[in-house]
């Protein structure tokens, strides 16, 4: 069972005093952030992709390079490289730069991405938007399994006959999916025997366990085999000394960033109630403290079957000093409750 944190290197206003921090400074502590997350045992670390004021993050590659040689252990993954709107090749040469760095922990989470600012950016049309995701992955698998690339496309350049360098020092350099929670998505990844994650952020995390099995049946269909995959799931979440702190700390910011987002997109209000709701065992909120949070990432596992959790947290801008402790709590009182319960369980099968 492997553990770790997501960020997108938020830089919203402060729901307190209306401030915003500086995007330099923010990617500062995100830098600060990944080398604590080494040093308390966690497995991996997550940056994600976005083009827009709010996030800091529009090359998360340079960001976990500037931590990697700062770090011995974790696993450093976008989450989300937006491979629809990117250049393929350079994905795979910056990644495998990134593995190079980190001497084999490098990790692409690919996805469509949820935010669409990087399509007028690069210039690329979101009528295009699923063809593009499916020509760019075809490339970027070819680019990680084969030194001398042959491949025809209608959205880039074709390439005949090209060698493509750095390679990595994995091989192959390790490709994810990120889905939203689509049966057409995680059939995909399950027959192109893919790791898995899923973005678990609403609802019960419950209603995911049937994509799990549309998963498996298809990564078995294929000829895979599902022990061997990676079934991740990313959610929001924060953890604090007691149950109360964690909660009034935590929701002020989220609060700020979905209503903002649901302003956006047309979403309903997201309120303390809906909160609240969502911190409870089967919702999609890991709030709490370090006890609550374990039994909900247990909860999730048996009932869902994920071997990887990724908490995503902050959401919106947060005191620093309250991340790099919510960090310190997750690794070393968290992570030995889920790893005990998750060790135990396997032995009983």
């Amino acid at each position: 069972m492997e553990l770790g944190i997501t960020t997108f290197v938020e830089t919203t206003k402060n729901a307190v005093n209306g401030g915003t921090i500086p995007h330099d400074v923010r990617i500062r502590e995100v830098v600060e952030e990944i080398i604590l997350a080494d040093q308390v045992g966690l497995d991996v670390f997550g940056v994600g992709e976005h083009h827009r004021e709010d996030f800091a993050a529009s090359a998360p590659e340079m960001i976990l390079a500037a931590a990697a040689s700062q770090t011995k252990n974790i696993r450093l993954t976008s989450a989300v490289t937006v491979l629809s709107s990117a250049d393929p090749v350079r994905v795979f040469q910056n990644f495998s730069t990134l593995d190079a760095i980190s001497n084999g922990r490098a990790e692409i989470m690919a996805g469509r991405g949820s935010f669409i600012e990087s399509f007028p950016l690069f210039g690329y049309d979101l009528d295009d938007y699923n063809e593009l995701f499916d020509e760019k992955l075809e490339l970027l698998l070819q680019l990680c399994q084969n030194e001398v690339v042959n491949w025809q496309g209608k959205h880039r350049a074709s390439i005949e006959n090209l060698q493509v360098f750095p390679r990595s020092v994995q091989n192959p350099l390790p490709v994810t999916i990120a889905s939203g929670g689509t049966p057409q998505s995680v059939v995909r990844a399950g027959l192109l025997g893919l790791p898995l994650v899923l973005a678990i952020i609403g609802g019960s995390p419950l209603q995911f366990a049937p994509l799990v099995e549309y998963y498996k049946r298809a990564a078995t269909k294929a000829g895979h085999d599902v022990s061997k995959l990676t079934i991740a799931s990313h959610s929001h979440g924060f953890i604090a000394p007691t149950n109360e702190q964690a909660r009034e700390k935590f929701y002020p910011s989220t609060a700020l960033v979905m209503n903002q987002l649901a302003k956006e997109r047309g979403w309903g209000p997201y309120t303390r109630h809906t909160f609240d709701s969502m911190a409870e065992l089967e919702g999609a909120l890991y709030v709490g403290d370090p006890e609550t949070v374990a039994e909900k990432i247990i909860f999730l596992r048996k009932h869902v079957g994920i071997n990887r959790f990724m908490i995503h947290m902050p959401v919106g801008s947060m005191p620093h000093e309250d991340v790099m402790r919510a960090i310190e709590l997750f690794g070393k009182e968290v992570a030995p409750i889920v790893r005990e319960e998750v060790a135990r369980l396997e032995r009983e099968q």
